[in-house]
């Protein structure tokens, strides 16, 4: 849930942070959102845009692209499944040309990011990934951020704007308060609802997990026509992030965050405190935008809520 109660008349520093919001608000409408008259068509392979470097964070070796000014305020940019930091391809380069610092992650699991040690618990619970964007902007010495994504990213950015408010400048979340718990998870749904989340219940079993190992990039494709059913993308926009699923990580990671979920599995004791605080569902008090696509084909909130 966001916090809608009435804002006081905004300081300067305030409207500093949701001018910050807006800007990248506007940025990914411009990036992502095709037209209505253009939703049809088939969409160009943006070009890269940036070169990965490699960034000792927590527990990763985490790969990420950053763009525009060092000195510029910084934005964090996360990724959902399946899916990469090409997500944000033609994102970034607008935010750099506003001057802002952009840094786009690969989450864990995904591209280049990778385990610092091979006896790391593959663990894909929502608030270890949170945790890796913190650990992050510890890494490059950044005090603030303003936070975005979708989906898994959306979620990531939900929770360092309620665990860690005084690290987060401004929010900019696709589909709205995507955090959840086990307790929360557990309620059965309406058919309808509950038919949408089917590979979550394939993911629960030995075989969903044998199957998405040995057809991760055929899987991944139906999740892409499903999710955006008038994205007409080609085979090399596909193929560019395809390539982030070749990780020794990403099956054990995905498997791990839909089972964990539905409390089949374990998560690390260390992020029990914060986990039972999310399970609370806390109000986002940063300045936040919320936004959704006309034609979003996967299981998401009422964006009205």
């Amino acid at each position: 849930m966001f916090d809608h109660s009435p804002l006081p008349c905004p300081t300067p520093r305030r409207r500093e942070f949701i001018g910050g919001a807006a800007t990248l608000a506007s940025a990914m409408i411009a990036g992502l959102a095709p037209t209505r008259a253009a939703a049809a068509t088939r969409t160009p392979a943006a070009l890269p845009f940036g070169t990965v470097r490699q960034i000792a964070a927590g527990p990763l070796d985490i790969g990420c692209v950053e763009v525009g000014p060092s000195t510029g305020p910084a934005v964090l940019l996360f990724h959902g499944w399946p899916y990469d930091i090409h997500s944000f391809a033609q994102v970034a380069p607008l935010l750099a040309g506003q001057g802002y610092r952009v840094i786009v992650p690969h989450l864990r699991g995904y591209g280049t990011t990778t385990f610092l040690s091979a006896s790391a618990p593959r663990n894909g619970q929502q608030a270890a990934l949170a945790a890796d964007g913190i650990a992050l902007m510890d890494a490059l010495g950044i005090r603030q951020a303003i936070v975005a994504g979708f989906d898994w990213g959306a979620r990531t950015a939900d929770i360092i704007a309620v665990l860690w408010p005084e690290r987060c400048k401004a929010l900019v979340s696709i589909s709205g308060y995507l955090i959840g718990s086990q307790p929360g998870n557990a309620k059965p749904l309406p058919p309808k609802v509950e038919l949408q989340w089917w590979y979550q219940f394939y993911f629960a079993t030995e075989r969903g997990r044998e199957g998405y190992a040995a057809n991760t990039r055929a899987f991944n494709r139906l999740i892409w026509e499903q999710a955006s059913p008038r994205w007409s993308f080609d085979d090399a926009t596909y193929e560019r992030s395809a390539a982030s699923f070749v990780n020794p990580d990403h099956v054990a990671i995905v498997i791990h965050n839909y089972r964990w979920r539905l409390d089949l599995v374990e998560g690390e004791h260390k992020y029990d405190a914060a986990e039972a605080k999310l399970a609370s569902a806390p109000p986002v008090s940063v300045p936040a935008i919320t936004m959704e696509g006309d034609a979003n084909g996967a299981p998401h909130p009422d964006p009205a809520v």
